[in-house]
């Protein structure tokens, strides 16, 4: 008598990487191979009983002519994100590993747009694009035009903080002291406010001088994070416009350091900073 035939799925290959922190799951998805489900991205992203990661970055087919490769993300909830700066330079380190180039520069394409990448000595470059201030871009809904701060009253708190798009949308927390910063509280107001139709990575600032700040965020769909490039790119860009910092800027997170320029408003935003390789595994579906 016949064996009963079985499903056979194959071990799904993992890089587990971090920049700055900020960690990840990187899984090779060029081939067009199906995107990872929101149920297997939150198995893989659970620190208990899965690998453990912030987001999910998924390497794909370049969309762009004279790209190398594209990328998606995936927050540890299954949703999709739409930027992420230090994926962006851990998807850069793990292309150049697996030799898809040894170029000093290219380009990869992210949900979002392409986005120019350099190699440095210590890590890579990523030209991040031009930040978005109309309320409409961002999004944020109830203000007419560009305000620095927005004022909300939520839950008898009074809240003032600036808002921007780096591809996604960001609000931003001036405090006196960041390790006293409201992220439990104030963050969550932010995100689930109505204004931000699509909620919103919320950052808490402190600023320690002209060329260094001092950022905690708390991100859509993760909670806070160990670091986050877009949203150091958002803080800097919102600070360089009230004139409170220089056009280059170290930024200070609780997992590392990046290193964020704008030299003019109408230029991109360009972000410096590390991408490390953690482990390699096999995730037994």
């Amino acid at each position: 008598m016949a064996e009963p035939a079985t499903a056979v799925t194959a071990d799904l290959r993992f890089s587990k990487m971090h920049g700055a922190g900020n960690d990840f799951v990187v899984l090779d998805q060029r081939g067009n191979a199906a995107p990872p489900s929101a149920e297997l991205c939150r198995a893989l992203a659970d620190r208990h009983t899965g690998v453990g990661c912030d987001q999910i970055l998924t390497v794909e087919d370049p969309r762009e002519h004279g790209s190398i490769a594209s990328y998606r993300i995936w927050n540890a909830d299954g949703s999709a994100s739409q930027q992420c700066g230090n994926g962006a330079r851990c998807i850069a380190a793990w292309l150049v590993r697996d030799g898809a180039t040894n170029a000093p520069e290219f380009i990869l394409d992210s949900p979002v747009g392409s986005h120019a990448v350099s190699r440095l000595a210590d890590g890579y470059r990523v030209v991040m694009g031009a930040p978005e201030f109309e309320p409409a871009r961002i999004p944020l809904h109830g203000f007419d035009g560009p305000r620095d701060p927005y004022v909300l009253g939520i839950r008898g708190a009074i809240i003032g903080f600036g808002a921007v798009s780096m591809g996604n949308p960001h609000a931003l927390v001036e405090v006196d002291d960041i390790s006293a910063a409201p992220l439990a509280s104030t963050g969550p107001l932010l995100q689930q406010h109505e204004c931000f139709p699509e909620s919103a990575n919320v950052g808490f600032v402190q600023v320690e001088s002209r060329q260094r700040i001092r950022l905690r965020v708390y991100e859509r769909g993760v909670g806070e994070t160990r670091a986050c490039g877009s949203g150091a790119c958002a803080a800097a860009a919102i600070l360089m416009r009230r004139g409170k910092i220089d056009r280059e800027v170290d930024v200070v997170l609780p997992g590392g350091e990046l290193r964020i320029a704008w030299p003019r408003d109408d230029a991109p935003v360009t972000m410096a900073g590390p991408a490390t390789f953690v482990f390699e595994g096999e995730w037994r579906q």
